[in-house]
């Protein structure tokens, strides 16, 4: 049926050497070999179909040639070190690779198979949780062009069960009884840090957004002299950044320098964090002090030095 396009798959006996995604009346040139090495001619689905799957080849060739050789090393020595270190770095850069390219195509049905794919049998390239908001964005946009395509509706029967699960997480976490809200998210090292465990008299809980250049200024200007100032003395700023984009953020705070600790929710205005701390617009902050929320607002350097000075 013309605007419901197929994926078609060639075989060379028992081995695919060519995916193709077409519509009614598609017309192509297909040069393949019998390993898998293929060319299209005639069609923009097709052609990006084939830099997916290329792209992706040279993915998992690399990750399973590190995963062997990890297996091959002794436990624990530098060697496997090293090679953990190596296969994590591949897979991440290979995952936000794959994040921007369903973005910058988000009308595209080249990003379905993308959403499916895998490192190995057990480690989804979508595997984090907050993966649901990728796959219910895109079916959102592939939905206005490809309505009734087989294809999007299940993807859409996917991105709510990862939604459904996602929301379980949000209200798991909700459920605790702690002084404050508590928060527990990564920084730019993937490192958890969990709000009830910062040791300090006073913290300060700063909701921002790296991609807005007051905000920038606002750490740069007011918040790294204070934190230079008042650190030793019992303060500790506990930065969330709301973003879509983790790579933006983590440039940031290292070009930045910010010493203290960041970490980022890609869920936005929507994640568990903001959610708890009923965040509606950027940059708000809140103060926790010894263990406790106290009734504060700062706006510039000043304000946030005076309150210091009362409170440590």
């Amino acid at each position: 049926e013309k605007g419901q396009p197929e994926f078609v798959y060639l075989f060379h006996g028992d081995k695919r050497i060519a995916s193709l995604l077409l519509d009614r009346g598609d017309k192509v040139i297909v040069k393949a070999d019998t390993t898998g090495v293929y060319e299209v001619e005639g069609s923009e689905d097709c052609r990006l179909l084939a830099e997916v799957e290329k792209e992706f080849s040279d993915f998992s060739s690399s990750f399973l040639s590190l995963a062997s050789r990890l297996e091959q090393a002794v436990p624990g020595s530098d060697n496997a070190r090293e090679l953990t270190r190596e296969m994590g770095r591949v897979y991440t850069e290979y995952y936000r690779d794959r994040v921007k390219y369903v973005m910058e195509h988000p009308y595209s049905l080249t990003v379905i198979p993308v959403f499916y794919q895998s490192a190995g049998e057990n480690l989804p390239v979508f595997g984090q949780d907050t993966d649901a908001i990728h796959f219910r964005n895109i079916c959102d946009s592939l939905e206005t062009v490809y309505p009734e395509s087989k294809y999007v509706k299940s993807l859409r029967a996917e991105a709510e069960r990862r939604a459904d699960f996602l929301e379980l997480r949000v209200r798991l976490q909700g459920a605790e009884e702690v002084g404050f809200p508590d928060i527990e998210l990564s920084d730019v090292n993937a490192v958890r840090h969990r709000l009830s465990d910062v040791d300090a008299k006073v913290i300060m809980v700063h909701f921002w957004s790296s991609g807005d250049a007051m905000q920038k200024m606002f750490n740069l200007d007011v918040l790294r002299p204070v934190y230079g100032d008042f650190h030793s003395k019992g303060f500790e700023i506990y930065q969330v950044a709301l973003d879509a984009d983790k790579a933006v953020w983590a440039r940031t705070v290292k070009d930045q320098g910010l010493e203290w600790i960041n970490v980022c929710d890609v869920l936005g205005l929507n994640s568990p964090a903001a959610r708890s701390y009923n965040v509606g617009s950027l940059p708000v902050s809140f103060f926790i002090a010894d263990g406790e929320l106290v009734n504060a607002t700062v706006s510039d350097e000043a304000s946030l030095r005076a309150l210091l000075r009362r409170l440590l």
